[in-house]
Parts: C-alpha cells; sequence; structure tokens
C-alpha cells in the first residue's frame, strides 16, 4: 500500500523500517529539528535521519499537523496514514484524508493507559503485564476500535526505557502485519472494552521519589521515570538523581530517606524495606558509583 508515516524518536524506527520493506512509504512525518547538547545543536529527529541517510524517503518536518501538512499529503494520495509517537495529533481533515484513515501503534492494551506516557505510568502502576496495540485512530484520544494487540510481562526489575524498547521492536512487527491485513481486506477491528485509564505526559514532579512510600512503590516509580525524566531526590535541598538501585530484601529497616552502608552496600530507607542505591549523580557532578559518592559524602546523609 501507500503509506505516510508519522513519527518522531527512536522507538518510531524499528515500525518505519518494517513498514518500508513491506509497502510504499511515501512520506514521513516527523517533528522539526531540534536544539541539543550543551551547544544547543539543531538536530534532526530520528525518525527524519533515518529517513533521509538510509531509506530515501522524503521528510515533512513540522510540529502541527495543520493545513500545509495536510495539503502536502493530499498532494501523495496515500491509503493509509501510520502513526507511532509522533508527539502530536492527527485532526480533520488530515485523519479522513487517507483512503483508509490511520492507524496507530500504542504502547499498552488499550484502554488501559491512553495518553503520551503509557510504558511509564505501566511500570508506576506496577501492572505485571502491558503490550502493544493498532487501532483505528479517531478524534477522541487512543479511542479507536483496536485490529491486534500483543502481551507480555513487566520484568520485576524493567525499567521502562528498556520496556518501551522491546516494544518498540515486537509492535513493529505487529503493525506491518496489521497494515498486511489491512491491504489484503481481511483486517477485523474491535470495539475497547473496560474502564480506560490515562497516562499524561510525565513532569519533572512525577520523578521525585518519596521514601516515606513502601519500597516497592518506590522502586515502581524509579524504574517508571528511568531514563526520563529521571529519578531524583532532594539531599540538603538540590536535586540528587539516583540513576539505578535495586531492592534489599535482605536489610534490616531503615528510616525513611535514611542513608547508611551496609555490608557494603549503600542503602537507603523507605516505609518498608530499604533499596540499595547502586548509581547516583549529585548536583554539579557526574553519575557515579552509589559507593563512591557515599566515601566523599563523609558517612552521612537524608534524601528527602
Amino acid at each position: 500500500m501507500r503509506l505516510v508515516f508519522a513519527g518522531t524518536p527512536a522507538v518510531a524506527l524499528p515500525s518505519l523500517h518494517a513498514l518500508a520493506e513491506r509497502h510504499d512509504v511515501l512520506s514521513v512525518i516527523t517533528r522539526e529539528d531540534a536544539p541539543l547538547g550543551r551547544k544547543r545543536v539543531l538536530t534532526p529527529s530520528p525518525v527524519a535521519a533515518a529517513a533521509a541517510d538510509k531509506l530515501g524517503i522524503p521528510a515533512i518536518k513540522a510540529n502541527r499537523l495543520g493545513e500545509e501538512v495536510t495539503e502536502r499529503v493530499a498532494s501523495l494520495a496515500p491509503d493509509l496514514g501510520v502513526i507511532v509517537a509522533y508527539g502530536g495529533l492527527v485532526r480533520e481533515p488530515l485523519l479522513s484524508l487517507p483512503r483508509l484513515g490511520w492507524v496507530n501503534l500504542h504502547f499498552s492494551l488499550l484502554p488501559r493507559w491512553r495518553g503520551a506516557a503509557p510504558v511509564q505510568h505501566a511500570v508506576i502502576a506496577g501492572d505485571q503485564e502491558t503490550g502493544a496495540a493498532v487501532f483505528q485512530l479517531v478524534p477522541a484520544l487512543d479511542a479507536g476500535d483496536v485490529f491486534s494487540e500483543l502481551r507480555r510481562p513487566v520484568g520485576a526489575d524493567e525499567t521502562a526505557g528498556e520496556l518501551l524498547d522491546a516494544l518498540a521492536v515486537s509492535g513493529a512487527t505487529l503493525l506491518a502485519d496489521t497494515v498486511d491485513a489491512l491491504a489484503a481486506g481481511t483486517a477485523v477491528a474491535r470495539p475497547q472494552e473496560g474502564e480506560p485509564t490515562l497516562a499524561p505526559k510525565l513532569a519533572l514532579q512525577d520523578a521525585h521519589l518519596d521514601f516515606g512510600r513502601p519500597a516497592d512503590e518506590v522502586y515502581a516509580r524509579l524504574r517508571g521515570v528511568t531514563p526520563e525524566p529521571g529519578a531524583f531526590a532532594l539531599l540538603d535541598g538540590e536535586r540528587f538523581k539516583v540513576a539505578e538501585a535495586r531492592r534489599a530484601f535482605d536489610a534490616d529497616s531503615l528510616a525513611p530517606g535514611q542513608v547508611e552502608l551496609r555490608d557494603k552496600r549503600v542503602l537507603v530507607g523507605t516505609g518498608t524495606s530499604p533499596l540499595e542505591l547502586v548509581t547516583v549523580q549529585p548536583a554539579g557532578k557526574r553519575a557515579m558509583a552509589a559507593a563512591d559518592w557515599w566515601r566523599g559524602a563523609g558517612g552521612t546523609a537524608v534524601l528527602s
């Protein structure tokens, strides 16, 4: 089929490559070049770079899918629009422009976790299972009928970043197979069933660890905000990043936020059992092993 593909970050790349192998991707729609790094160099999105450097597909760069984008897509006369993590909404008349409308690869088991950050919210909530779904895009947020889905367990120590990377790969196959079925006229969609939950984009404050909560909740939040926006606590009023930690089931309890060195492990108390700090980044310093930070901290610290 003749496709237009809308996507921006690296997690959209497996889907783009899978579709380009099976169908005619006429153009990609991706967000505009953004300033990155300390020097704020304008840099193409991963999808734009892949389209230009590896696939030879023209790119439409836009932060809003307005009239100009609609006119350019109309000139291509696509059969189907496909969207994977573009970062914006597809509205009318663009929504109805392709012959078969648009389908979206979404990284959750709909209707659970509709919104921009489904994987992060699934991990934070302690979900034991998640997955991906391909659904028909409609005006309401992530509410369209579902063509296909896959399910997988959430690993006990898996971060949101690791889970999203895995779903991006397995979801690409799911998406490509669904597009094949649409091309063959055999695809069947079913309405979503169950009570929706919402997964809005995470803010920095969502990554603040509350060590007064039970260890399971603290650890789930830490994993859910890794790598972005990045877990942190406050140390002497400054942001103290916690890049990596693990459960310490065998350790005696500590007061919430109290940090101690026990049996060569740097432990921090929670509302239940402690967590072991593995990699941290104090304000103004590089990331380092927690043991190295502790040696320079003078043997006392409380995280809040």
